[in-house]
């Protein structure tokens, strides 16, 4: 505080701070570019199995997968709300809400490898109509989403804020990856408005 006034000055962020920001916003993006490149410098090999499936069973099985997927991401938001005090009627979380938030994150991640190894395997990164750009846009930015997380989890630098946007980016990613692949195949291979 000045002495005359009595208000602060300009807040000044820390060399160190900014670097951090830098770094915690660089690092995601450059995942989901270099997961960007590669699909699209990558020949399809549309014979890649999914745990023994292939073709039309493969799709029916990463669509299950999912599916599956999404509802971990559901539990995963609902878990974070309750954190942090966000649903009404509930009192505070004990700390087993935490660590199950951390599982079921973990495990989501898991079981998200092998459904984007077979699309980046099998087709690559395309573009070839609205559904599969969104699609192939959306599976690039879950990995950038989920490496901001992990960043901002373990900064003490970084403004508290970013996690919420980070989770928010994490779970939209893999609404938009249902929405254009799972619910696309599970409802005749049409996805409702596109």
């Amino acid at each position: 505080m000045t002495a005359r006034t009595g208000h602060r000055g300009p807040r000044r962020r820390s060399p160190a701070r900014a670097a951090a920001i830098t770094l915690g916003a660089a690092v995601p993006v450059a995942v989901a570019v270099a997961i960007w490149v590669t699909g699209r410098h990558h020949s399809p090999q549309y014979t890649t199995s999914l745990f023994g499936a292939q073709g039309a069973a493969a799709v029916a099985l990463k669509a299950r997968l999912g599916s599956a997927l999404f509802g971990l991401a559901l539990v995963q938001l609902l878990l974070a709300l309750w954190m942090y005090g966000r649903l009404p009627g509930l009192r505070a979380a004990p700390r087993r809400v935490r660590t199950s938030h951390r599982a079921v994150g973990w495990a989501a991640f898991l079981l998200s490898v092998p459904i984007a190894y077979h699309c980046v395997r099998t087709y690559g990164v395309e573009t070839t109509s609205t559904r599969v750009f969104l699609h192939s846009v959306a599976g690039c930015a879950l990995y950038g989403a989920f490496v901001a997380k992990v960043l901002v989890v373990h900064s003490r630098r970084l403004p508290g804020w970013l996690l919420p946007a980070a989770g928010s980016a994490l779970f939209g990613a893999i609404g938009l990856l249902w929405y254009s692949a799972a619910l696309w195949a599970l409802n005749g291979f049409a996805a409702p408005g596109l």
